[in-house]
């Protein structure tokens, strides 16, 4: 059962979207250079089914971004310590100090979703998390926190198709798990849970945005343009920058290039 409907709009030029992509692009380092003088915290919250994109949208979110400033989360299974604790208490710790932006590729939500679809979970901590995942996410804005959540929507046919395109592809045969596949047998058990999710999570305070991702390409620019629609930001004037006079030699002396171990010039065979 797909998500969407119908044949939707023509997907876009290349050449068309790398240039809106770029413009975009351009206006989050105007974003992130706010963020940092202006001393705010944005969470970018992104989650959805297998396969959806999310992976490949932070890629161009971050592609121009200062890696102190912006950082992605992508955390891994839970320890046994870690199983121990307040179920929101590891993502607590990677939450942004003053002029950060934290990009969560995928997040508390997955108590959400795969937990309670695969059984990772109890029912009991289910539905403990949806009471307190909406009283979690207040907290963070009233703190003052930007947060902003989006959830990526892919078709069963789409996301089969990415599936088989990963499955033969060595480069990122890595993104293909047996859970990924088991969710193809479970779709339907998928959208229940995302369903309920959306019903406890979807608040005023932090809404969800639904981003649809058959088309990759259009679903990075309209995530990233609704991002930079929803942030009050404004273009921070960069430092005066002069170029200084290069010094005249002194005569050092180099030390001789056999004393050093060089790279081998693999790129020169390709141009035989």
């Amino acid at each position: 059962m797909a998500e969407k409907h119908g044949n939707g709009p023509r997907k876009l030029s290349r050449s068309r979207y790398e240039q809106e992509l770029y413009r975009l692009q351009t206006e989050l380092v105007k974003l992130q250079e706010w963020v940092r003088s202006e001393g705010v915290r944005l969470v970018v919250v992104f989650e959805g089914r297998d396969a959806a994109g999310k992976g490949s949208t932070i890629k161009r979110v971050t592609q121009y971004l200062n890696p102190r400033v912006a950082r992605i989360v992508a955390l891994p299974r839970p320890t046994e310590r870690e199983r121990t604790q307040w179920y929101f208490q590891r993502y607590a710790e990677h939450l942004p100090a003053s002029g950060e932006i934290v990009l969560f590729d995928r997040s508390w939500y997955n108590r959400a979703g795969v937990e309670r679809v695969m059984g990772f979970c109890t029912p009991a901590e289910h539905q403990r998390f949806l009471r307190q995942c909406p009283v979690f996410e207040r907290m963070l804005v009233e703190d003052g926190i930007l947060l902003r959540k989006y959830w990526f929507s892919v078709s069963d046919e789409i996301q089969e198709q990415r599936f088989r395109r990963r499955l033969a592809d060595p480069a990122r045969r890595w993104k293909l798990s047996p859970m990924d596949l088991e969710s193809l047998t479970r779709w339907e058990e998928y959208s229940r849970a995302k369903d309920e999710m959306f019903v406890h999570t979807d608040i005023a305070e932090s809404p969800w945005y639904v981003v649809e991702s058959d088309d990759k390409r259009r679903a990075r620019l309209n995530m990233i343009a609704h991002l930079l629609s929803t942030v009050p930001y404004h273009e921070i004037a960069p430092p005066a920058l002069e170029f200084p006079p290069r010094p005249a030699a002194t005569g050092y002396q180099r030390p001789p290039r056999d004393l050093q171990t060089y790279v081998p010039d693999h790129a020169a065979r390709l141009e035989q």
